[in-house]
């Protein structure tokens, strides 16, 4: 390999991570904002999680659409256009803070679906070009496990900076608070895309594989690939719905956003934590065995929260607005956070056990599982309505976290058998 080329591999290895950092950015950046719009529609918790709805939104309307621009302009074209419209989605929210009351939700809600249609691209274009620019196998895995780390940090950053800037929660707070939160992601998208505009980086190949539009057979002819992509719709709920509730949950127990944001970005924290300790162990655990340990933790785990009495107290490091600080915040909290050490490694699980013996509708089947992500804003919104009409009880919504992760363990155990290996996948 020439010098030249090993520079131009550094710098787009650097900006595809940096990329996958933005996706966990920006899509935690949506439920911690919701805050202050929360409070201004009289503590609504379901008007609260609309712009992570919106945000979620833009997967079931960009999964396979995304896919098709891949394969017609590259990998390349594909980023680029997603870190403008990235780009556009921050300034749309942005703008959102200069308006007042509907009109500003609206805006806001506009610039969190825009954003939505940048990640979901990103998260088409930069899993199989670092994998790519690493020669696949051991290092190419091992780069995807840097950037699912700089996922999880950033995504763990977010909910605190925001609950930072935002201070003590009032109807005067204005969205206009998260600004530097804003410009600082409009500044590395800008970075990254001139960037990567004068940089040449290697094209992976596209999967060019090709399906019998007449065969009567699909990848939704295969039980156990769509019980698994019903469980991804699942999955992401639960994933994003446990924290973001959760700060909700905080905030109205009297915990300031920037303690609460920490606590819900431990979550994220821990999250990263699982994930680069599953890379180790998913290499000798099965998925099903790993799938089915984690649903059932993170089932004892939500009962744990569900049944704790809120006024039971424990202390947690968090980050005061201006330090770190030792925290009293409700138990319940605490079992919560644990959950994301299990769902950290839920997705591959799922994934590896929809797909397998699907042959040629692997690619078909991708497709559809991006779009089931929308699961990530409809299961919060629902959870979040339930806190509504219950008159804020939080616990009581997190049976509905709590089913989800039932039917994750039953598809682990019995599900994700495949019992169409009659069908021709060749």
């Amino acid at each position: 390999m020439t010098q030249k080329k090993q520079n131009g591999n550094i710098v787009a290895i650097v900006m595809m991570i940096a990329l996958f950092g933005m996706i966990g950015f920006v899509t935690n950046l949506a439920a911690p904002a919701g805050t202050i719009w929360k409070n201004q529609y009289e503590g609504s918790n379901f008007l609260g999680m609309l712009g992570n709805l919106m945000n979620f939104a833009a997967y079931l309307v960009m999964g396979i659409p995304a896919g098709k621009l891949l394969a017609r302009i590259g990998y390349k074209k594909t980023a680029l256009s997603a870190i403008v419209i990235g780009f556009v989605g921050i300034g749309v929210q942005f703008v959102s803070g200069m308006a007042t009351g509907d009109l500003g939700f609206a805006i806001y809600l506009l610039g969190a679906f825009i954003a939505g249609i940048c990640v979901c691209m990103l998260n088409t274009v930069v899993n199989p070009m670092l994998n790519e620019i690493g020669g696949g196998g051991k290092k190419g895995g091992a780069l995807l496990q840097t950037g699912g780390a700089c996922n999880s940090l950033l995504g763990t950053i977010a909910p605190i900076f925001v609950g930072a800037l935002i201070g003590e929660v009032t109807k005067e707070t204005a969205f206009s608070d998260v600004n530097p939160v804003l410009f600082i992601a409009m500044g590395i998208f800008a970075i990254v895309g001139i960037v990567l505009y004068f940089v040449n980086i290697p094209e992976p190949a596209i999967s060019k594989a090709i399906v019998d539009k007449s065969s009567k057979y699909s990848a939704w002819s295969f039980r156990h690939f769509v019980l698994g992509a019903i469980g991804i719709f699942i999955y992401v709920g639960v994933e994003v719905g446990i924290p973001g509730t959760m700060k909700f949950f905080l905030e109205s127990n009297g915990i300031l956003p920037a303690a609460a944001g920490t606590v819900a970005g431990t979550y994220w924290f821990l999250m990263l934590v699982g994930r680069l300790a599953g890379a180790g162990i998913a290499r000798k655990v099965s998925s099903k065995t790993l799938l089915t340990f984690t649903s059932g933790v993170a089932i004892i785990l939500v009962l744990a929260a569900i049944f704790s009495p809120i006024s039971t107290k424990i202390s947690m490091p968090v980050f005061t607005g201006s330090a770190f600080a030792w925290e009293q915040v409700p138990v319940n909290a605490l079992f919560l956070v644990l959950v994301g050490l299990c769902t950290s490694v839920m997705w591959g699980g799922i994934f590896n056990l929809a797909v397998e013996g699907l042959g040629k509708y692997v690619t078909t089947a991708s497709g559809i599982f991006m779009m089931m992500v929308v699961g990530g804003g409809i299961i919060p919104l629902v959870q979040n309505w339930i806190v509504d009409i219950t008159g804020n009880n939080f616990m009581i919504s997190y049976w509905l976290p709590l089913a989800g992760l039932v039917y994750l363990l039953f598809y682990a155990l019995v599900g994700s058998k495949n019992i169409n290996k009659d069908i021709p996948v060749e």
